[in-house]
């Protein structure tokens, strides 16, 4: 079944007004991921990338992350749009998410912009954040996606959402 989209009112973005193929864009807002109580990755020069039916997912510079908090490299999925992943184990304090962080090494020209940036699933960490809101992370746990206040859906990756 195909979603109802919720129409946006001001200065709120619908998920469904978003573009596929996805498309990027710079993000002037600071960004900021928190594990284990510290700030592990914060930048005021980061990328968005917006796709239909997604919140957008954040990409940081590698060098706005926190020396040492990224595991080792390991192949991950396919992206149709940005080309191959690899995922990150990450590592703050005591504190370990497997998993949660990705990049594109060598991304397709349309996203040459982020090759090598890192993004960070909302849900294993502290907390992530878009200005100075928190956000949410994407129902379901396969994308990455931040909902911060404003971006309205419904959302892919809930329960009934694999087919849109």
């Amino acid at each position: 079944m195909w979603p109802t989209p919720i129409p946006p009112g001001p200065n709120e973005e619908s998920v469904w007004d978003y573009p596929r193929p996805p498309r990027l864009e710079a993000v002037d807002a600071r960004l900021r991921v928190a594990l284990a109580g510290q700030t592990i990755a914060e930048s005021r020069a980061g990328y968005r990338v917006l796709e239909t039916s997604h919140p957008p997912t954040y990409y940081f510079p590698p060098g706005d992350v926190v020396a040492g908090v990224l595991g080792p490299a390991r192949r991950a999925g396919i992206c149709e749009w940005k080309g191959r992943a690899v995922l990150y184990d990450v590592a703050a304090g005591v504190a370990r998410a497997e998993g949660a962080a990705w990049a594109y090494p060598a991304p397709t020209p349309g996203f040459s912009a982020i090759a090598g940036y890192i993004a960070f699933y909302a849900g294993p960490m502290d907390g992530c954040f878009v200005g100075d809101a928190r956000v949410t992370a994407q129902p379901g746990g396969f994308y990455g996606g931040w909902i911060s206040p404003g971006i309205i859906g419904p959302f892919k990756g809930g329960p009934g959402s694999m087919g849109w």
